[in-house]
């Protein structure tokens, strides 16, 4: 029988679940046991967290692409994730985490899936439609998904307790310092308009969005706040996203992270390298960056298929 891991306490919780409360067989409870240590290490391993449960789902989604790109079968990677379901779904349900980062992974289907992209297009009507919506917050909005998308970040990078500072701002070279998984950090170069656009939210909107909730304009240091005056959450991000996506008819394209994998497909079919692209998103192993490659592949064949009159 493999050892459970006593430094997690939360698997130690559900291997017992899956023993007194569903009756599992031996060996079923075994595999959820092997399957949940290995991805404990896979996570710790790439210094992206100690503790399964902070994980978030984009960190799942390239797991899974790192599992595909390995030697696992498909059916090895499709226990695996059902393992990860069970346990989030069990996390969930106790209320030792708010959301659960694995509800929206196919058991079947989801590492065969591609990463569903914005067309530039429609990056263009999501952009415009933040920028229609009255008042400080609509500035802000603007600001916050252009800079998302040109820097292609992630939302743990741009909003929430590793979130841009205004210290990590260097808008005169146009850089900006970014902490991402692993507390790794890296500089993402910003284009001018979008640096003006922040100089313009730092200088003018966000003072005043701390004024008004009656703020010390030193109460926080985090680049991004809500009505409030407190550093955005990731919740509240998405939550502004969608409702943004919705007035463009996008809602059924966005998700969390559309702006970063829309920005990394952009920039490929645009000619930029695969390594470029990998040191800008700030991919550990270019196996992650690749899924981009494959992303433009079906995207020309797609485009052969409509235009060949033999297709």
């Amino acid at each position: 029988m493999a050892k459970e891991n006593p430094t997690n306490p939360h698997v130690h919780s559900f291997i017992n679940h899956l023993r007194a409360e569903r009756g599992l067989a031996a060996n079923t409870v075994d595999a959820y046991r092997s399957d949940l240590q290995q991805i404990s290490e896979y996570f710790s391993k790439d210094k992206i967290t100690d503790n399964l449960i902070n994980v978030d789902q984009s960190s799942l989604e390239e797991l899974i692409l790192k599992l595909k790109n390995s030697s696992y079968s498909d059916t090895s990677i499709a226990r695996k994730l059902a393992s990860l379901k069970s346990f989030f779904r069990f996390l969930h349900e106790e209320g030792i985490v708010l959301t659960n980062p694995a509800e929206k992974l196919n058991v079947r289907s989801a590492y065969r899936n591609l990463p569903i992209t914005l067309s530039e297009q429609e990056v263009v009507r999501l952009l415009k439609a933040a920028s229609a919506r009255t008042g400080l917050e609509g500035l802000r909005d603007r600001a916050m998904f252009e800079l998302t998308y040109a820097a292609g970040l992630r939302v743990s990078e741009i909003v929430g307790p590793q979130g841009l500072q205004i210290s990590s701002l260097n808008l005169e070279n146009g850089w900006i310092r970014i902490t991402g998984k692993g507390n790794k950090e890296r500089l993402s170069p910003v284009y001018p308009g979008v640096a003006n656009l922040i100089r313009h939210y730092v200088n003018e909107v966000r003072p005043k969005l701390l004024v008004r909730s009656k703020r010390n304009l030193r109460a926080t240091s985090a680049l991004f706040i809500n009505s409030r005056g407190t550093s955005m959450t990731r919740q509240g991000f998405w939550l502004l996203l969608k409702k943004t996506a919705a007035k463009e008819g996008l809602e059924t394209k966005i998700s969390p992270h559309t702006l970063r994998h829309s920005f990394a497909t952009h920039l490929l079919n645009g000619g930029a390298s695969l390594r470029h692209v990998q040191s800008l998103l700030g991919h550990a192993n270019i196996s992650t960056t690749q899924i981009y490659t494959h992303l433009t592949n079906q995207q020309i064949k797609e485009a052969f298929r409509k235009a060949h009159p033999r297709a």
